[in-house]
């Protein structure tokens, strides 16, 4: 932890700097300084999510500081502020939208101009983040006492998930398949099974992670290494195919097997972007006479973060069980490297202590 937060001219501080997944290096960075209507964090923990690995996405953004899963501590306040104050334990969600637009009043906060637009800065893997203005007054939020730092990384990751539930409308009586048993993949199944979906059937190629399903709700997990989830899914549901479908995998292959185990007048959840340059046959025929629906979901809202943190503090979404690496933040490489490459690992998690 630096030392010199406030006694230098330019103080600095760690942070991770991300220049591909091959080269993440420890810097000094000036600490932010704040505005009247924004705070300063001490990050305690930051969670890595996904797109932190997505070299497409990122390659035009380099070098920058990722993490957007971050908890900390309030260290300094804006004379402006009136809500928060030094000492507050927070959860920070690094896009907001403005709530007034055309998109923000439909709903489609994560279609706003706004939300693509606000940032932490410079990011979570570092010692201290700014908290901009729009980000503190929309969905900056007080941990509770009895959750620690790394559970409330979760919020942000569960909010995308239950935003995705929201929008495919799924009751209590839908069979449901979640093809990926990542960090993603196991929150559906966590959720699922608190809202009493009837079936839920989890996929994925890595043994470990097909046993972490099993431990948080899943009601059959498959191998599609090794049996046919099409037979196992149609066996499971009179042969008509599952209610709803989730793609938590990156992956032309997945959603082409998600459009298979759909049943007719089904949902497919597309919630794992793939590559830009990756394409898939659909035929519309086919999608015409199935009235398969094909629903996306991107990020997450102040809508859902809030219903997050209340799951997760309520034990409903148990976030200790995703945790399963830590690493402190001068080994941060180490930590996506973990993430992207080890499949004997669920949810992998920055600490600065």
């Amino acid at each position: 932890m630096c030392n010199n937060l406030f006694q230098n001219s330019v103080p600095l501080m760690k942070a991770a700097v991300y220049y591909s997944l091959d080269n993440i290096l420890i810097e000094n960075r000036p600490i932010p300084k704040i505005s009247s209507k924004e705070v300063l964090v001490a990050m305690k923990a930051c969670g890595v999510c996904g797109s932190d690995l997505m070299g497409w996405y990122l390659k035009t953004r380099v070098p920058q500081v990722l993490g957007h899963e971050p908890s900390g501590v309030v260290v300094k306040v804006g004379k402006m502020v009136k809500e928060f104050e030094s000492g507050d334990r927070v959860f920070v969600h690094h896009h907001v939208a403005c709530l007034t637009c055309h998109y923000c009043r439909d709903n489609g906060y994560t279609l706003c101009k706004q939300f693509s637009k606000t940032h932490l800065d410079p990011g979570g893997f570092a010692e201290y983040f700014r908290v901009p203005a729009p980000n503190l007054q929309i969905d900056t939020l007080k941990i509770p006492p009895k959750l620690s730092f790394e559970e409330a990384t979760l919020i942000e990751p569960v909010g995308c998930c239950l935003r995705a539930l929201n929008k495919c409308d799924i009751a209590k009586s839908d069979s449901t398949v979640i093809m990926g048993a990542g960090s993603s993949g196991l929150i559906f199944t966590m959720l699922l099974r608190a809202f009493g979906a009837s079936l839920i059937v989890t996929t994925d190629f890595a043994e470990y992670r097909l046993k972490a399903a099993r431990q948080v709700g899943a009601d059959l997990t498959v191998n599609p290494e090794t049996e046919s989830i099409i037979d196992v899914v149609k066996k499971a549901t009179d042969g008509r195919g599952a209610d709803a479908v989730i793609v938590a995998a990156p992956n032309v292959n997945a959603y082409l097997a998600g459009l298979e185990l759909c049943r007719k007048g089904g949902k497919l959840c597309v919630f794992a972007p793939t590559q830009p340059e990756d394409f898939m046959r659909l035929s519309i025929n086919k999608l015409f006479f199935s009235e398969i629906k094909l629903i996306p979901s991107y990020s997450t809202s102040h809508i859902e973060t809030r219903m997050a943190l209340r799951l997760i503090e309520a034990k409903r979404v148990d976030a200790k069980k995703l945790i399963t690496h830590k690493f402190p933040l001068a080994k941060t490489a180490d930590a996506l490297q973990m993430a992207a490459r080890n499949k004997n690992c669920v949810k992998v998690v920055v600490l600065n202590e």
